[in-house]
């Protein structure tokens, strides 16, 4: 059987760890174009949700986890959402664009590839500190922060096979 090694090179095309990585990164930016937009327009809805649900008293006997879910800190979070929509939208799709362009390069093996789009991955992120807080990590959501972080390391790894 001819299996190919993963990190084994081959200087005219990307190893089969970083094509995959790649296409998964290609996947991931337009599905971060769509759900961006779908955000923005969905952001004030979402914060009267949340308010509503808590003013109900519709979770008394819900379990705790999902209490977690809809509570001040959450409130809080989605209506700073709310009010910071545009600039959250317009960073969140110029950080999809920039992982969407460096998964691109790094597939013609350019290394300035790595450097655009961990750009464009820290960028929503930061975006979020900056007009939301750390509340972004509060509960599950921090799980949401664990795929990117894989990311950023198997690409470092991948490094090795870009050209400056």
């Amino acid at each position: 059987m001819n299996e190919q090694n993963p990190f084994e090179m081959n200087m005219n095309k990307p190893s089969a760890m970083l094509n995959v990585m790649t296409i998964l990164s290609i996947i991931g930016s337009i599905f971060a174009l769509i759900s961006g937009g779908v955000s923005f327009f969905l952001a004030d809805k979402n914060a009267e949700n949340i308010e509503k649900a808590m003013q109900a008293g519709s979770l008394d006997g819900a379990p705790g986890f999902v209490k977690s879910f809809v509570n001040k800190d959450a409130l809080e979070m989605a209506q700073k959402m709310a009010d910071n929509k545009l600039p959250i939208l317009i960073l969140t799709m110029v950080g999809a664009v920039l992982c969407l362009y460096g998964a691109i390069e790094m597939r013609k093996l350019k290394a300035q590839g790595f450097w655009i789009w961990l750009a464009g991955e820290l960028l929503p992120i930061v975006t979020l500190l900056i007009f939301v807080g750390t509340t972004i990590f509060a509960g599950f959501s921090f799980i949401g922060y664990l795929v990117p972080l894989a990311f950023v390391i198997m690409y470092a790894v991948c490094r090795i096979e870009l050209i400056n």
